[in-house]
C-alpha cells in the first residue's frame, strides 16, 4: 500500500467545503482504498453498492441515511444512480452534519445526467492512477508498469504483466458491459487492442470497424464507453472558428502505459526499447504528467491538413500553452513548431518541448526545451 498524501489532502479539503463530493477514476485505481482513510469499510456510514448487505440496507435510502451522521461513503454508485435524488435531499437539511462522499468508476461525463439534481451542491473529483510523484518520482516503473497500484507495486515485472492481463479480461468478460461494449469477450479485447494500435495517433472509426465486422456506429459508441469507463482519452483537435485547414479527427489513447504495455505484448523494459511505438507510449506517460499539474485547463492537440502538428495545447481563460513532446537526445525548432507559433489564430503564449534530457534551453523567445526531470519537480505547470 503507497500512502497518496496529496489526493488525501485535497479529498478531505473537498469534504469541509461541500455535501456532497463525487469522487471517479477507472476500477481498481484506487478510490476504494483512499475513501477508507475517511470511513473505514465495516461501519454503519460505509455502502458498498456491489455488495448484496449493503444493497438490502439501501432498499429503503432515505430510511438509511437520514439518521447517519459525519462522513458517508456511497461506493460504486453508478449502479445506482437513483440515489442521487435522495442525496440531493438529504444535503439540503438544514442541521448540515453529514456529508456524503460518493464514488464511481465513471467519468463526470457519464454520471452528470444522474447527477444533475446535484448542481451546486457537488464536487468532483477525478483520480488518476499512481503518477511519478507518488512512487518517488520513479518516472520508468510507472511508465512500464502503468499507474494502477497493483501493477505499479507488484514485486517483479512478471507479476505486474500477470495483473495488467487479468485486469483486461476482467474488463472484457464484465465490467465494460454496462458502458455498453456488448460485444463478446474476445471482441472487446480485439477491440482494445485495436485502439492500442493507433496510440497517440488520429482515430478513424472507419478502419476499426472494418477490422471487427461492427459498424462504424458501433465502434464510435465504443470508445464513447471506454471513454466513460475513464480507461480510454479522446484528445479533440484545436479548432479555430475559420481554421478549415485544421484536422477535425480525435486522437485515441490509452489512458494507462502499463495496460498499453500488455495490449502490445511489452513484457519488460528491454522489450519497451526495441519496441517500434515507444515514442507513442512515451508521448502518452509525458501527456499525463502534465494533465496532472493542469487539472484546470482544456486539452487539445493542434494538426493542420498540411501535417503541422502540436502534440498538447492547454487552453485556460482564453489562453493557450503548448507542449511538443520528443524522444530525442537534443530537439530542435521544427517547421511545425515554427508553424504553431505563428499561426495567428491559435495565439500561443508559449510553446514547451518536453524531452528526456537533463538541460534546459530556448529554441526561441516562446519556445523552451524542459527536461521532463523539471516538470517532475513542480505541481503546477504554472511553475515551470
Amino acid at each position: 500500500m503507497i500512502a497518496r498524501d496529496a489526493a488525501e489532502r485535497e479529498l478531505r479539503d473537498a469534504l469541509r467545503r461541500s455535501p456532497v463530493v463525487l469522487l471517479v477514476g477507472a476500477r481498481q485505481v484506487g478510490k476504494t482504498t483512499l475513501a477508507r482513510t475517511i470511513v473505514q469499510p465495516g461501519m454503519a456510514n460505509y455502502f458498498d453498492l456491489e455488495d448484496p448487505i449493503d444493497l438490502a440496507r439501501l432498499s429503503e435510502p432515505m430510511l438509511a441515511l437520514e439518521p447517519l451522521r459525519g462522513t458517508i461513503v456511497i461506493d460504486e454508485v453508478q449502479r445506482h444512480p437513483d440515489l442521487f435524488p435522495v442525496l440531493r435531499v438529504l444535503a439540503d437539511r438544514t442541521d448540515a452534519l453529514a456529508t456524503f462522499l460518493v464514488l464511481g468508476s465513471a467519468s463526470p461525463d457519464a454520471l452528470r445526467q444522474s447527477a444533475e439534481s446535484l448542481a451546486g451542491r457537488v464536487e468532483v473529483i477525478e483520480l488518476p492512477g499512481l503518477g511519478a510523484a507518488d512512487v518517488d518520482d520513479d518516472i520508468d516503473r510507472v511508465w512500464i508498469r502503468g499507474g494502477f497500484p497493483r501493477s505499479t507495486l507488484a514485486a517483479t515485472d512478471e507479476d505486474s504483466m500477470r495483473w495488467r492481463r487479468s485486469y483486461i479480461r476482467t474488463l472484457a468478460s464484465h465490467d465494460l458491459r454496462e458502458f455498453g461494449l456488448a460485444l463478446p469477450a474476445a471482441s472487446i479485447e480485439r477491440f482494445l487492442a485495436q485502439l492500442a494500435h493507433h496510440q497517440a495517433n488520429l482515430w478513424n472509426a472507419a478502419s476499426t470497424a472494418r477490422v471487427l465486422g461492427i459498424g462504424e456506429s458501433t465502434a464510435r459508441r465504443y470508445v464513447d464507453g471506454l471513454n466513460d469507463a475513464m480507461l480510454v482519452r479522446v484528445l479533440k483537435p484545436w479548432l479555430a472558428n475559420a481554421g478549415k485547414r485544421l484536422v477535425r479527427t480525435p486522437k485515441i489513447f490509452l489512458r494507462d502505459t502499463g495496460l498499453l504495455h500488455a495490449l502490445w505484448g511489452v513484457e519488460s523494459e528491454d522489450a519497451l526499447l526495441r519496441q517500434p511505438g515507444i515514442g507513442a507510449s512515451w508521448e502518452s506517460l509525458v501527456i499525463d504528467e502534465i494533465l496532472r499539474r493542469s487539472d484546470d485547463a482544456e486539452p487539445y492537440f493542434w494538426r493542420t491538413s498540411n501535417g503541422a502538428e502540436v502534440d498538447l495545447v492547454l487552453e485556460r481563460f482564453g489562453e493557450r500553452t503548448g507542449f511538443e513532446i520528443k524522444r530525442a537526445d537534443a530537439p530542435r525548432l521544427t517547421s511545425s513548431m515554427s508553424a504553431a507559433l505563428e499561426d495567428p489564430s491559435l495565439q500561443l503564449r508559449r510553446l514547451w518541448i518536453l524531452y528526456p534530457g537533463s538541460r534546459r534551453y530556448e529554441l526561441h523567445p516562446r519556445a523552451t526545451v524542459l527536461p521532463l526531470a523539471d516538470l517532475l519537480q513542480v505541481a503546477s505547470i504554472d511553475g515551470l
